[in-house]
């Protein structure tokens, strides 16, 4: 294949021609799955080297933008992070569970996020959890989580999966050391890691104006949950830079 054969192909599939760079728009609105397959995809041929170039290119974000990506995975947890109990107290036990898998989810994200992997779409994230080393305490907590009927089970559960994420958190060396444990959700009898501890520091950590000035909505695949919406990158690209203001 031609380099131009190959440039069009890949702008087809991203939404841009990463040979002629990559801009903040082009990292947050392009899919994670659209990175996955072009970073990690098997390569059977490149005699150019082409193809091999633009992978080093995408392998992972920029520092800043990865602090930005981060600290919004950790406040979609900050966000919901209480509410297992919270349906529970309210006599909603289906809801805390469906709370449950999606904090799970989240939680899933965060550690291919932080192990530096894009996330791949439902269908393969619990195999690409599975494969990055140390990921097993991980997934075992998650797994009990989801099995667990009733909601102090779940808090017992999500809550070792929040120490376990903190931990490697610590390890990024991304921001300074934050205290990993669970505490009370304000009067309310349940625990939580105050996940917002985590964005807020990553956050402060970021340097570039323009990064920091961004809303925390994240990138394309943390804020859009639709196949075709993100199947098509005019979507997310429209989305994206409505949500910058440009």
């Amino acid at each position: 294949m031609r380099a131009a054969e190959q440039g069009g192909q890949e702008e087809g599939r991203l939404g841009f021609d990463p040979r002629a760079g990559v801009r903040l728009a082009d990292w947050l609105a392009t899919p994670w799955q659209r990175f996955a397959e072009v970073t990690a995809g098997a390569v059977f041929h490149d005699a150019p080297g082409e193809l091999s170039r633009v992978r080093a290119t995408l392998a992972w974000y920029p520092r800043d933008v990865w602090c930005y990506v981060l600290s919004c995975q950790w406040s979609r947890i900050a966000e919901e992070e209480a509410f297992p109990g919270r349906c529970a107290e309210a006599g909603d036990d289906l809801g805390s569970a469906i709370v449950t898998g999606r904090l799970a989810r989240d939680l899933m994200g965060l550690w291919l996020l932080m192990s530096r992997r894009y996330p791949p779409y439902s269908k393969w994230l619990g195999t690409a959890l599975a494969r990055i080393p140390g990921s097993a305490a991980l997934g075992t907590s998650l797994a009990a989580a989801l099995a667990a009927t009733n909601w102090p089970e779940r808090e017992r559960q999500l809550s070792r999966g929040y120490l376990i994420a903190a931990e490697a958190h610590n390890r990024l060396g991304l921001t300074e050391p934050l205290e990993v444990a669970t505490r009370p959700y304000y009067d309310r009898p349940y625990q939580v890691l105050d996940a917002g501890r985590f964005a807020g520091a990553l956050a402060d950590a970021i340097t570039d104006p323009v990064v920091r000035e961004l809303p925390p909505i994240g990138a394309a695949s943390q804020f859009i949950d639709s196949t075709p919406a993100l199947g098509d990158p005019r979507y997310p690209r429209a989305v994206v830079t409505a949500g910058q203001g440009r």
